[in-house]
């Protein structure tokens, strides 16, 4: 019986000795008398004026009456409660024995495009028990002891405020066999303690693809704020997405973040029984989870070694050819027609299993040179001279410098006057140069000559800023990962608002200024993919995709794709307008000299190689550090089914070290490695 029943019967029963107690008095009143003298008459003792009698008479009848109207609300409480809300009381009376608890549900497995998994999930043993255990001392020393952990430890965990007051609490996940058949054992030594079965993410490949994949951890306490802040919104963004609980375990980087809404699984319900105090005592039915999708990428997983071996073999290089500061760097290799991600590396890397303690700050630490980064989509860098046959486009384009301008190159360029002399790369000079073999042999001084004709240009001063944001430089590409970088394409108006501190003259936009953008110097910014997805576009004519990573997700019963990317697997991010067709054609003539024409040694890395490969080297320069190297190309000429695009900090010359990056993929790829021991000659920048 519940506890408001017995409270309304014990109130009925007191209204009842109440009245019982009014009946007696009024049997003692002494208002009548008996004549005995002349029969049984009764007669009045005292006139019927305004006596005790009379007044005590009408305080009984108020009395009555209340006592009477408290006992019909009574009444009729109670048999509301018994007819009407008897099956509210009902569930109320055992939802105070229940509490429903949730269980976790099984992370989807993350699939290279053939179906090779790179995440997965494997068993794993936890000792788990009810925070009343924390209670028992004894018992939780003697765990303590058998599982080799601290007792602080074991008795915080069991007391972890982060998983719900009725769940099972984790003490120790990924516990031996052997302690948990001693613990099965003897089981009479540890009531209350239970065995689960958990999953962990497992990475079959170490660090192989680490900065796309990503990794998982704890939900954070802002993450949990700002779902509850979106969930108690006036908009209805929310609906639909799941709902998370102190302890969860989410992606937090990568594609294990970005696509956490089909990994991350549907909870279980487990509902308890439980004790006036709230500890648990039973169980009763139960609600299984269900798993979360698995999912595709569009990564194949050899050409993303290949990309990793590469990019960690021209570093080793380049330290052993005098750059000893080389050690970070980043490679892209997308299929420029549709977009996908076929490798993606980043050096240097982590291992995703491992973000526990103070490995985190050792991840973070400015010495460590932060793996946690994703150079490729975030590290942002000048763009040297991979630029050029961008720039080389809009100087036709605007009349600039045109198909049969020519420039003497004497290594030393005073266009601007003596006092602002710049140097070519090759101080020795090239001759007479038009605009293809300066793309070819990557001559400074055409470039410099096309910036000053763009600056003293009255119609288009910036055409040249125009052409590259037209190509997609200085905004983010739109990669379906977290924290990719927009880069900075600089103009006069950037240079004004960012100098803040500089005086007037020297936030002005100068002619030298526009001379180190043409050449991929100064202040612009680029990534390594912008600079792909820029050269997917050089290889289609100006149109480019939107660069993915994600491809299907895989059916819960593993027959077929429930999803697709974009429907038909591609999505259009923008189409560059060019001038002429024979404009391009000049540029990609330019390409394939770097190649084959303007460097011995440069070719004969590539002359083993049967498709045609178009590229462009480049040699960046920042103040203070060795040169950055970088190489942007793609194959087959005819027809591109492969763009490439790296660059090694303080790697040195671009044809010297960057260019192994892109031979070393394409290599591994049409299973034809690079054979050539030839360093450089006359190597391009």
């Amino acid at each position: 019986m519940s506890s408001q029943m017995t409270v309304v019967i014990a109130g009925i029963v007191l209204v009842v000795a109440i009245v019982v107690a009014l009946v007696i008095m009024r049997r003692g009143d002494s208002r009548f008398t008996y004549d005995t003298k002349h029969g049984t008459a009764p007669r009045a003792t005292e006139g019927e004026g305004n006596t005790a009698a009379t007044a005590f008479k009408g305080r009984f009848s108020i009395l009555t009456a209340g006592v009477g109207a408290m006992f019909a609300a009574l009444a009729v409480k109670l048999w509301g409660m018994q007819m009407v809300s008897s099956d509210y009381y009902d569930k109320q009376a055992k939802s105070n024995q229940t509490r429903t608890v949730t269980t976790p549900a099984v992370r989807g497995r993350i699939l290279d495009r053939n179906g090779v998994a790179l995440v997965q999930n494997r068993p794993s043993l936890a000792v788990v028990a009810y925070r009343d255990l924390a209670d028992d001392k004894v018992l939780v020393r003697h765990l303590a002891n058998v599982l080799g952990m601290p007792y602080v430890a074991v008795l915080r965990n069991i007391q972890d405020n982060s998983e719900g007051a009725q769940s099972l609490h984790t003490i120790a996940t990924d516990v031996r066999r052997s302690t948990v058949a001693y613990i099965q054992e003897h089981a009479g030594e540890f009531p209350g303690v239970k065995i689960a079965e958990r999953t962990e993410r497992q990475y079959p490949y170490g660090e192989t693809a680490c900065h796309i994949l990503g990794y998982t951890g704890t939900i954070t306490s802002e993450q949990l704020e700002a779902q509850n802040k979106k969930s108690s919104g006036d908009d209805d963004s929310s609906a639909g997405q799941i709902s998370y609980q102190s302890g969860d375990i989410v992606g937090q980087a990568g594609v294990e973040s970005y696509y956490e809404n089909l990994l991350q699984g549907i909870r279980g319900e487990q509902t308890v029984k439980v004790d006036a105090s709230g500890n648990v005592v039973g169980q009763a039915g139960a609600v299984p989870a269900k798993a979360g999708s698995d999912i595709k990428l569009t990564l194949d997983l050899k050409i993303q070694q290949a990309c990793e071996t590469a990019l960690a073999s021209a570093i080793e290089l380049a330290k052993t050819t005098g750059y000893s500061n080389a050690g970070n760097g980043a490679v892209v290799c997308l299929d420029p027609n549709n977009g996908e991600i076929l490798g993606m590396a980043s050096e240097p890397k982590f291992d995703p299993s491992v973000f526990i303690g103070d490995v985190w700050t050792e991840l973070n630490d400015d010495e460590g040179s932060h793996p946690l980064l994703n150079r490729a989509i975030s590290g942002q860098y000048m763009s040297a001279s991979t630029i050029k046959p961008l720039s080389a486009l809009a100087g036709l384009e605007f009349g600039t410098y045109t198909s049969t301008q020519t420039t003497n190159c004497t290594g030393y360029w005073t266009g601007l006057g003596k006092a602002w002399g710049k140097r070519c790369w090759l101080e020795s000079g090239h001759g007479t140069m038009t605009l293809q073999s300066g793309i070819a042999n990557s001559c400074d001084p055409v470039f410099y000559d096309m910036g000053k004709a763009f600056f003293y240009n009255d119609q288009h001063p910036e055409g040249l800023q125009e052409v590259f944001r037209r190509w997609g430089l200085g905004k983010t590409c739109g990669i379906d990962l977290p924290s990719e970088g927009a880069g900075r394409i600089p103009d006069a108006e950037w240079k004004e608002s960012y100098f803040t501190d500089s005086s007037a003259e020297d936030r002005k936009w100068n002619a030298g200024d526009m001379t180190n953008i043409a050449i991929g110097q100064g202040d612009i910014l680029v990534t390594p993919l912008q600079m792909a997805c820029a050269y997917m576009g050089l290889a289609n004519g100006g149109k480019q995709y939107v660069p993915h990573v994600f491809l299907s997700a895989v059916s819960r019963d593993g027959d077929g794709d429930a999803y697709k990317y974009n429907g038909k697997g591609k999505k259009k991010r923008l189409e560059a307008k060019i001038n002429s067709d024979a404009d391009l054609a000049l540029v990609r003539n330019g390409m394939h000299d770097v190649i084959y024409s303007a460097s011995t040694s440069t070719a004969a890395h590539f002359n083993s190689l049967t498709p045609q490969v178009y590229g462009k080297s480049g040699t960046g320069e920042k103040s203070g550090e060795d040169d950055y190297a970088w190489f942007c190309a793609y194959a087959p000429a005819d027809d591109p089914k492969y763009v490439i695009a790296t660059v090694l900090e303080q790697g040195g010359g671009g044809s010297d070290t960057a260019l192994h990056v892109v031979r070393d993929v394409l290599g591994a790829i049409y299973d034809e490695p690079d054979t050539s021991s030839a360093t450089g000659d006359s190597s391009v920048r």
